[in-house]
């Protein structure tokens, strides 16, 4: 399973962003069973990208 473009787009994005608040980037995986993207960052960040895009924190 790939990402979609929406994705990526995405995922580029918040890694910019993250990355300019020099915060380092431990973690950018995608679930092949949900096919959603997670990115772990610093010491507490935690997102999920969705399929079409959308993104959310996790707690």
């Amino acid at each position: 399973m790939l990402p979609t473009a929406e994705q990526g787009i995405i995922c580029v994005t918040l890694c910019q962003s993250i990355t300019n608040m020099f915060t380092l980037i431990a973690v950018v995986r995608l679930d092949e069973r949900t096919g959603n993207i997670f990115i772990l960052a610093g010491d507490n960040i935690q997102i999920e990208i969705f399929r079409n895009g959308r993104w959310r924190f996790l707690e």
